[in-house]
């Protein structure tokens, strides 16, 4: 599928200069919280305030129109009334303004579809890509751009990354970005497109899919416009990188709040749900899906078998993730005879030589390294859970880092499954900031692994 023409993305992604459109001196007016963001963030191109009474915003000159302003504009932020914006953007199209951002609500969302189809016109009559109206806009923290209007407290911003977040919803956005942060993957790009009236998530996956710094995309869609030419991207954007999708609208009900949301036609579930089955995507059914997919895809190697080994201090939990594995449709590896020998000269005569392997709840840093380098040899063994209760005595910050530092070593997937309060949750950020995947149960763990699996699957063209 060709892109739309003039549909060139980079301008509004990797501005070299930005206009903020509404900017105020008054805090908690979204204008003032985009441009402090921008300052906030250590932007280095150039910032171009733009307020119709002129004077001085946070230090910088404020034009009163863009108009006024002498330099190439690459994107202008417009957070203005819905009944201004036409006229912003026809100013914006005369100043040859590269893309716009449309932060602005009242537009389809809210009935009024004849004002939105007069800002499309605008921006097709000038050749100029428009994200929105009603959205939150993009952030880049690569290049510190960020044109969401929620002040930089309330928020945790992950740290620079490989995943690509697409969300057709503001509010789920923002809550998604926060809790990626809080999981500890990092984030190349967030774009919240809105009523999607003329830049769409076609042209927005066509885009991540050319992208050399989006390695996944996680995209929240609510319905797609160009049905046919999503489904033709979707294809081709799998073959190259895992998309995991999760999608608004599933109930009538839930459809019906989507439309006066976004102006979205959520459409059958089902019909969304075979389309994303064929182009390969990992379907998230809610949000803690999404992240652990997501941390999944962003860490682990693909699998070459649907064999899992479990290592636990903990034979309960080492038989719930048993269960959790054969559901997801995995199953438990056997060790091989020389993996077994090993283990029985080096485990203490308490431990069981099978596979969940329980190290038992005295298990400290020494036991789990031991077994690691055995059980990580097999060949039997395609992937590894490691079950850490950090409750029990042998189980410390120093089991924690030698997890760390045997994952990056390893050529095969493995996660953590790891859960508890304070003690434990200070060990499980140190392991997620370092790269190492950690889940709060065994269903998440086991289904996240199978969906790297499948996806492994689809990219090599073998049939599930």
């Amino acid at each position: 599928m060709a892109a739309r023409k003039n549909m060139d993305l980079r301008p509004m992604l990797k501005p070299k200069s930005v206009a903020i459109i509404g900017a105020s001196n008054t805090p908690g007016k979204v204008g003032h919280i985009i441009l402090n963001n921008y300052i906030e963030e250590g932007y280095q191109g150039r910032l171009y305030p733009i307020n119709k009474d002129g004077g001085t915003i946070l230090g910088l000159y404020a034009y009163k129109s863009v108009l006024d302003v002498r330099e190439k504009i690459d994107l202008a932020v417009i957070a203005v009334p819905a009944m201004v914006v036409p006229l912003v953007l026809e100013e914006c199209g005369k100043a040859r303004v590269k893309s716009v951002v449309v932060i602005s609500g009242g537009f389809a969302e809210v009935g009024n579809v004849e004002l939105q189809k007069k800002i499309v016109a605008i921006a097709q009559k000038y050749s100029m890509p428009m994200l929105g109206p009603n959205c939150l806009g993009v952030m880049d923290p690569r290049s510190r751009i960020d044109t969401m209007f929620l002040p930089t407290y309330k928020l945790s911003k992950p740290k620079v990354g490989g995943v690509s977040f697409v969300s057709q919803s503001g509010a789920v956005g923002s809550t998604v970005l926060d809790l990626i942060a809080k999981e500890g993957f990092g984030l190349s790009k967030f774009i919240s497109y809105g009523n999607a009236a003329h830049v769409d998530e076609v042209d927005i996956l066509e885009y991540l899919m050319n992208d050399d710094e989006t390695e996944v995309v996680i995209i929240y869609i609510e319905g797609a416009k160009r049905g046919r030419e999503f489904f033709e991207i979707g294809k081709k954007l799998s073959k190259k990188k895992p998309v995991i999708v999760i999608k608004g609208g599933m109930t009538e009900a839930g459809a019906a709040a989507a439309h006066s949301h976004t102006a979205s036609l959520a459409g059958s579930h089902e019909a969304y749900e075979a389309v994303f089955r064929q182009c390969g995507f990992a379907i998230a059914k809610d949000l803690d899906d999404l992240l652990y997919f997501g941390k999944a895809f962003a860490t682990e190697p693909a699998p070459k078998g649907n064999r899992v080994a479990v290592i636990t201090n903990g034979g309960g939990t080492g038989v719930l993730t048993t269960d959790a594995i054969y559901s997801a449709g995995l199953r438990m590896a056997e060790f091989g005879p020389q993996a077994q020998r090993a283990l029985r000269k080096i485990m203490p005569m308490t431990v069981n030589v099978r596979n969940p392997l329980d190290l038992v709840g005295d298990a400290d840093k020494k036991r789990y390294e031991d077994a690691l380098g055995v059980i990580a040899q097999d060949k039997n063994i395609d992937m590894l859970i490691v079950i850490a209760l950090f409750q029990t005595p042998g189980a410390d910050e120093s089991l924690a880092e030698r997890l760390v530092e045997f994952k990056s070593a390893s050529e095969k997937p493995m996660v953590v499954i790891s859960a508890g309060s304070q003690y434990t949750q200070e060990r499980v950020a140190f392991m997620e900031n370092a790269g190492l995947p950690v889940y709060d149960s065994p269903a998440a763990a086991a289904n996240s692994l199978a969906e790297l699996l499948k996806y492994a699957k689809y990219k090599s063209g073998i049939a599930d």
